[in-house]
C-alpha cells in the first residue's frame, strides 16, 4: 500500500467514465432484448429490510448499494440522479414510448406540473406510493448488482446487470424510510423490476418475497426449515397453497386475489363478518372493490362498509371467548385465566386491549383471535389465515389491531378496493408470484409451521 502513488481524482473524469458505462449498459439491454436465445441464468436474491419508522420494506439491488423502497404495484424503477453524469434515452425511442405508454396512477399529483413526453426526453412517469404524488422524469439505465442462488443458499459472486428505470426530482422522495433513494416497482408491468429481469436472464416469470429478509427472481425452490420439527429443509414452493391473480382494469399494475368473505375465530367462539352483498368482489367493468396486496401499505385498510361489520365480528368472537371460558372455569373445568380488556385507542387505530392476553409456547405467540379470509374459485386452501403476529401491532404497551378503517379520499391505491393487504399481513410468509400462471403462493405466518424467513442459509453473511 504505502509503494502506490497517491493519485488526485478529477470529477471530469467521473462524468466521462459513468456516461461510457452508461452507454455500454444499454448496448448490453439492446443485445439482450434482440437475442432470441438468452443464457442459461440463475436466479437472483437480493437483500431486503424492513424500516421500523414507516414499517415499509427496502431492497439492496442498487450497484452502489442505495436502498429503494419495495412497491408491489410499482410500475418502473426509480431514483434520484446525479445530474452532471446522467445519460438518458431520447424520448422518441422505442424504449422511451414503452415507458410513455405506461400512464401515471390516477389522483396523482404532479409535483413538477408536467406532462409525459411534453419537453425533452422526459417520457417516464416516477410515482411515490407513500404520498401519491409523482413527477416526469428522465428514462436511463442504473446498474444493478446481486447473487444468483440455487434456492438453498446465496452463490458468489456478485453478478452485474442493467436496468431501464427513470431519473426522479429529489422533491419526490418525501416521506419515504431515510437514506432511501427511489421506488422498486415490482408489478407485472413491462418494466417493473421483476419484468425486466424475467426478460433479460431468460429464468421464469416467477419472483418470491419473505419479508423482511429477502426477495428471489427467476423460477427457484426456496428451501427452508422444514415445517413442525421435522430436521432438515424443504422447498416450500411445493407444500404451499395457491390462489389465483386477478386484474384490475383501472389498476393494471395490482395484485388481487379472488376472497369471499371474512370471519373470526378464537378456540370455539367463531363469528362471521356481515358483509353487504358483492363487497369485496371486484367489479372489472368499473374497476372497482376487490382485494389487493400493497407493500407500500403499513396495514390492512377496510372500506367502511367492510370494516365495520369485520370490527363486530371481531369483537363478538373476544367477548363469547371470555364468557365461555368465564363460564367453563365456574363450572370447574381447567381454562387458563385471561384479563384481557379494551383499552383507548391511540390515532390510527381503533381496536386496542391491554397485553392480558396469553402466551403459547410453540411458537412463542400470542393466544389471539384468528382472521380467515375465505378464498375464491381456483385457490387450492380455503382460507388465508391472519395470526396474531400479522396483525398485532404494539403501542405503549397495548396490543392494538392494525387493520384500519379508510377515510374519505384515503384509499391508499389505485382501483378503489374494498381491503388493502397491507405490509404487516405479509410479513414473514412466503409469497411466491408466478407471472406466467397468473397465481400466488402464500405460505402463511410461518411461525406457526415453526420455521420463518431468517431460517434459510440464503444470507449467512
Amino acid at each position: 500500500m504505502d509503494r502506490m502513488q497517491k493519485i488526485t481524482p478529477n470529477p471530469k473524469n467521473y462524468v466521462v467514465l459513468h456516461r461510457i458505462i452508461v452507454s455500454s449498459l444499454f448496448l448490453l439491454l439492446s443485445c439482450t432484448a434482440a437475442s432470441g436465445q438468452q443464457a442459461p441464468y440463475k436466479p437472483l436474491i437480493s437483500r431486503l429490510a424492513k424500516d421500523l419508522n414507516t414499517s415499509l420494506y427496502t431492497i439492496i439491488i442498487k450497484a452502489d448499494k442505495s436502498p429503494l423502497l419495495l412497491d408491489l404495484a410499482g410500475s418502473l424503477v426509480w431514483s434520484t440522479c446525479p445530474p452532471s453524469a446522467q445519460s438518458t434515452v431520447a424520448c422518441g425511442s422505442g424504449k422511451c414510448g414503452s415507458a410513455a405508454s405506461q400512464e401515471c396512477p390516477h389522483r396523482c399529483l404532479h409535483v413538477d406540473g408536467g406532462q409525459i413526453g411534453e419537453s425533452g426526453s422526459q417520457c417516464a412517469c416516477a410515482g411515490n406510493p407513500v404520498t401519491r404524488q409523482c413527477s416526469t422524469a428522465d428514462l436511463t439505465s442504473f446498474a444493478m448488482s446481486a447473487n444468483a442462488t440455487d434456492g438453498a443458499m446465496e452463490l458468489p459472486p456478485e453478478e452485474s446487470f442493467a436496468i431501464l428505470g427513470a431519473c426522479a426530482p429529489n422533491s419526490l422522495q418525501r416521506s419515504l424510510p431515510a437514506g432511501v433513494t427511489g421506488v422498486a416497482g415490482f408489478s407485472r408491468r413491462p418494466l417493473s423490476l421483476p419484468s425486466q429481469l424475467a426478460a433479460q436472464r431468460g429464468f421464469g416469470g416467477k419472483f418470491a418475497l419473505c419479508l423482511p429478509v429477502f426477495a428471489i427472481f427467476g423460477d427457484s425452490p426456496v428451501n427452508l426449515t422444514a415445517p413442525g420439527q421435522a430436521p432438515g429443509y424443504v422447498d416450500y414452493t411445493t407444500i404451499i397453497p395457491y390462489t389465483p391473480l386477478l386484474t384490475n382494469p383501472a389498476n393494471a399494475a395490482g395484485y388481487y386475489i379472488p376472497v369471499k368473505s371474512i370471519s373470526v375465530s378464537w378456540h370455539e367462539a367463531d363469528a362471521q363478518a356481515i358483509l353487504p352483498s358483492g363487497a369485496l368482489e371486484l367489479d372489472p367493468g368499473a374497476g372497482t372493490g376487490g382485494v389487493v396486496l400493497s407493500t407500500a401499505t403499513p396495514y390492512m385498510m377496510m372500506r367502511p362498509d367492510v370494516y365495520e361489520p369485520f370490527a363486530k365480528a371481531f369483537d363478538d368472537a373476544f367477548t363469547r371467548y371470555i364468557r365461555d371460558a368465564f363460564a367453563a372455569r365456574a363450572r370447574g373445568r381447567n381454562v387458563p385465566a385471561t384479563s384481557v380488556e379494551r383499552v383507548p385507542a391511540p390515532k390510527p387505530f381503533e381496536i386496542c386491549y391491554n397485553a392480558g392476553f396469553m402466551r403459547l409456547k410453540r411458537p412463542s405467540a400470542y393466544d389471539v383471535p384468528r382472521i380467515q379470509l375465505e378464498l375464491g374459485a381456483g385457490a387450492t386452501w380455503k382460507n388465508w389465515t391472519l395470526y396474531g403476529d400479522n396483525y398485532l401491532v404494539k403501542v405503549d404497551g397495548a396490543l392494538c389491531l392494525g387493520i384500519l378503517r379508510m377515510g374519505p379520499g384515503g384509499m391508499p391505491v389505485d382501483g378503489e378496493p374494498a381491503v388493502v393487504i397491507g405490509a404487516k399481513q405479509l410479513e414473514n410468509n412466503l409469497l411466491v408470484f408466478d407471472l406466467e400462471k397468473q397465481v400466488l403462493g402464500f405460505s402463511m405466518l410461518l411461525d406457526f409451521a415453526l420455521s420463518s424467513c431468517t431460517s434459510s442459509n440464503f444470507l449467512r453473511n
